[in-house]
């Protein structure tokens, strides 16, 4: 269909962060849940520097799966936290009427990190997909799932139905479209040098080694060599 071949962009996107609780986390198996917690914390600065609206939901906080990532409010401190007690975030009326609110201005590609994948992303995306015309991007390396083949068959599943797999940094990019956007690029290239892994240091590499810039921080004196005698 016609609209999978539209990119994302800061125009028609919003982005929905689901459960991202510590207790939670501990019965992911399908990533490294601090390598979880790196992208999902990259997903949201991203979000923040394209202005793309965001809604944080929560399931039982007080009960049972504790307070949300500390980095990730921290990048939102303006926002609500939309608690539930459905597993099933389309069950409560507040993430919908949020939803909503950010689908009648155009954005209607909802980009979705959460967990876990084959419990709260899986009912979400597909009772969305039922009820409305809106689409489901699924950020499968900032979600997480209780084994490999759970989150593995999940994805399969929400693919069947027509939700879009990407990764957090594929997300950015696409937001991002041409290097040339300078208002934001001092912004995405901050936010791959601190989370982006070997593309992150080879940018910093770049910088220093090629184009002579400074290092982005200021440290003590380099000391040495000095053989032992």
């Amino acid at each position: 269909m016609s609209k999978y071949l539209e990119v994302l962009t800061p125009q028609n996107s919003q982005i929905i962060f689901i459960d991202q609780q510590p207790q939670m986390a501990f019965g992911v198996q399908s990533i490294d849940r601090q390598t979880l917690k790196n992208n999902v914390v990259a997903l949201a600065k991203a979000a923040k520097v394209f202005n793309i609206p965001t809604t944080i939901t929560t399931v039982e906080t007080d009960s049972f799966s504790g307070n949300t990532y500390p980095e990730l409010l921290g990048v939102f401190p303006e926002n609500n936290v939309l608690e539930r007690t459905s597993m099933n975030s389309w069950d409560d009326q507040n993430v919908r009427d949020a939803l909503a609110k950010n689908a009648a201005n155009g954005r209607k590609k909802v980009v979705v990190s959460g967990l876990w994948t084959e419990v709260c992303n899986t009912t979400f995306a597909l009772s969305c997909l039922h009820d409305t015309d809106y689409e489901i991007y699924m950020v499968a390396d900032a979600s997480g799932g209780t084994s490999v083949d759970a989150h593995k068959y999940a994805m399969d599943r929400m693919i069947q139905a027509g939700v879009v797999p990407m990764t957090w940094q594929q997300v950015m990019l696409e937001w991002q479209r041409d290097w040339a956007h300078k208002e934001t690029y001092d912004a995405v290239t901050g936010i791959v040098k601190e989370h982006s892994g070997a593309y992150g240091m080879g940018i910093d590499y770049a910088i220093t080694h090629v184009h002579k810039g400074p290092e982005r921080v200021t440290h003590g004196e380099r000391v040495g060599p000095n053989p032992a005698k």
